[in-house]
């Protein structure tokens, strides 16, 4: 029988890991391309000052456990359950544990107005009720620790200068909005980072060596609907196609431009062999500064060194699309997106999703979730997986 044909549009964790999953399922010829000279995207490790290095922090972190085991059979992990975020409040001059934990509010200046705050809010009413991720912050933690850890982050975070305008926000809290007990980052989920100091980077020539990969590659799409497109002055058509780029950029603007915010990472490396306290791998800044966020990069790779490798990530401009916006409005357009495209054609990943919170075990899942609709001969949506697919909008 005659392999069915595939292209995948993107050579991140999204594009490399369907290209694994349709090999491993065999019957597929399956064409990537991607843009640059390589694979991995933000994921590929790079190396200043002698540090290796991401574009931002690539830890894996997943609930689910058979995305786990898939990726730890490939990559070998080194399990990091203790790390923990610090976020500085300049009004305090202090540093405090986010999520936000109860240890360190008991210590805040102002408690006293915070415990009256925190005895009339976490109204479920009021938190499901909420429109906008002003209205839930204040509804879960009152005003004040709102205006201290959340308000002035997120504006520069997303280039507002109302959170009213945020009107998604269940991917805010990091799974709680305040707890009590250890300060670690995540509780429900598996946190890992690779051993090699190259990190992920020997994933991706192993998931698609069954694969034609073309680099320094783009397409244009000529018929959608009949799944043809123009690759290199070649029309070519397929069976499926696999797009992990923004779906406007997948479409050529049909519909108008959808709004990305990007990152600048700047690097800065330190005289001495730690700069954060031990466990902090992240320290957050919720005030007027222009960066959100410092990671300590050896904390993740275990980099020996006399020296220290800090990078500072900046909210940007510039013409990235790391981070789709989580407005209500761009996600309605992007829908309209999805509508124009038929049976056989998936969106995926971050990017392709327009979904914030999608990380590396999100783009996973979601390609084991189409090689198993493939399979199967039936597609849910053009973005696979319900919890993928603007669950705020429903």
């Amino acid at each position: 029988m005659k392999n069915k044909t595939a292209l995948i549009i993107g050579g991140g964790f999204a594009g490399c890991s369907t290209a694994h999953q349709l090999a491993l399922q065999g019957g597929w010829d399956v064409t990537l391309i991607e843009k640059s000279s390589f694979l991995g995207a933000g994921n590929k490790t790079r190396w200043y000052g002698g540090h290796p290095y991401t574009f931002g922090p690539r830890h894996f972190l997943t609930p689910y456990e058979e995305v786990f085991k898939y990726i730890e059979n490939i990559i070998p992990l080194r399990l990091c359950p203790e790390h923990e975020f610090l976020t500085y409040v300049e009004k305090d001059d202090s540093f405090y544990a986010y999520p936000i934990n109860m240890q360190d509010v008991r210590k805040m200046p102002d408690y006293k107005q915070i415990d009256i705050e925190l005895q009339s809010s976490n109204d479920t009413k009021k938190i499901q009720s909420a429109k906008n991720l002003e209205e839930y912050w204040i509804a879960s933690v009152g005003e004040t620790l709102y205006s201290k850890m959340i308000d002035k982050y997120n504006k520069k975070m997303w280039f507002v200068d109302d959170n009213r305008k945020i009107d998604t926000f269940n991917w805010s809290p990091k799974g709680v909005t305040l707890k009590e007990g250890p300060k670690r980052a995540w509780d429900t989920a598996i946190s890992g980072y690779p051993y090699s100091l190259d990190g992920y980077d020997k994933y991706f020539p192993i998931a698609t060596e069954n694969t034609q990969v073309m680099l320094n590659t783009t397409c244009e799409v000529i018929d959608i609907q009949k799944k043809e497109v123009l690759i290199k002055g070649e029309k070519k058509s397929f069976d499926t196609i696999i797009s992990t780029i923004g779906p406007d950029v997948f479409l050529n603007e049909v519909l108008g431009p959808l709004k990305y915010i990007g990152r600048e990472l700047k690097l800065i490396v330190f005289p001495s062999e730690y700069v954060f306290p031990e466990n902090v791998y992240f320290l957050y800044y919720a005030n007027q500064e222009p960066f959100t966020r410092l990671v300590e990069y050896k904390k993740f790779t275990h980099y020996k060194s006399n020296t220290s490798l800090i990078g500072m990530e900046i909210p940007s401009l510039n013409g990235g699309y790391e981070y789709p916006v989580p407005f209500k409005e761009q996600q309605l357009l992007a829908k309209q997106y999805y509508d124009l495209m038929p049976e056989g054609v998936y969106s995926i990943g971050r990017a392709g999703s327009y979904l914030y919170g999608i990380d590396i075990d999100d783009c996973i899942r979601q390609s084991m979730i189409i090689a198993e609709e493939l399979k199967s001969g039936g597609q849910d949506n053009v973005v696979p997986g319900k919890e993928y697919q603007f669950p705020e909008l429903n």
